[in-house]
């Protein structure tokens, strides 16, 4: 099912993909490059809200899922479920469904993941791909292993791969510890999120990205397609190691895009400079 067309509003319909639905919103003019936006955790959709009308007003057609475990009819039970080629045939199925051949492609935290992920093994999917905050695994990877401060930065990843405890810490006190994730973000924005992770089931389901996690990931070959890595210099997840490292792992046109004194939530406290960053490798690479 292709989502209702519209040039102002941000409509929310839904995307059969096999088995599950998928909620999905859309804006811009409907015959605009489409461009696929992948949120990360915790996030949904919403986190896209000040960046889409800067993407569509140039001419965009944006297309933002909620990903496998955040749309409610999309959540499967069991780790097994999330490893990471079951979230890329998501994407390519969605891509399937709307009639897409190829998108310029936006993703940040884990939605930079998937990304990276599926342009390596799907690159004529991929126009462009923006990858916000998340370097190529393969950066990553080598900077945990290497770097002791980013080895200190993703100690958090340990808790959130353990069983349900980290449901427990996050959800008490009305979910206290996970609004404080969200740091500079307005809290009116993060309370979007909270209230979509605290349905029963979405938190355990959004964590087990994590707890899905495998080497294989680390061996992920490096991508070729035009690509821009954006990151920033205040961002408690993602040290400088892995960021330096990122350009490593593209075998192509690249551009290393760094935002001074910025947090890791740049798609809602920096959204003009991802939009200049977004639009600049989409025009110097339409096809």
């Amino acid at each position: 099912m292709r989502p209702r067309s519209a040039a102002n509003d941000v409509p929310t319909d839904s995307v059969e993909v096999g088995e599950f639905t998928f909620d999905v919103t859309a804006a811009g003019p409907p015959d605009g490059p489409p461009t696929m936006l992948l949120h990360g955790f915790p996030q949904t959709p919403a986190c896209w809200r000040a960046l889409t009308p800067l993407l569509t007003a140039a001419g965009l057609r944006v297309i933002a899922p909620a990903q496998r475990g955040y749309s409610p009819r999309a959540r499967p039970v069991g780790v097994e479920h999330y490893a990471m080629p079951h979230l890329v045939a998501d994407v390519v199925g969605l891509l399937d469904a709307l009639d897409i051949d190829s998108v310029h492609l936006v993703g940040h935290d884990w939605g930079a993941a998937v990304a990276w992920a599926l342009t390596a093994a799907h690159p004529e999917r991929v126009r462009t791909l923006t990858a916000v905050s998340v370097p190529h695994p393969g950066a990553f990877s080598r900077a945990r292993r290497e770097n002791d401060d980013q080895r200190d930065r993703s100690r958090y990843i340990d808790l959130f791969r353990d069983g349900d405890r980290a449901e427990r810490l996050l959800l008490a006190d009305a979910g206290r510890r996970l609004r404080a994730v969200y740091d500079d973000v307005d809290p009116a924005r993060a309370d979007v999120h909270v209230r979509a992770l605290t349905e029963p089931g979405a938190l355990t389901a959004a964590l087990s990205w994590y707890r899905a996690m495998d080497r294989t990931m680390n061996a992920l070959p490096p991508v070729r397609v035009p690509t821009t890595y954006v990151w920033s210099t205040a961002d408690t997840a993602i040290g400088r190691a892995g960021a330096q490292m990122c350009g490593e792992f593209v075998d192509a046109p690249y551009r290393f895009v760094e935002l001074d004194g910025v947090s890791h939530w740049i798609p809602e406290v920096a959204a003009p400079a991802l939009a200049e960053a977004v639009l600049a490798r989409v025009k110097g690479n339409e096809r």
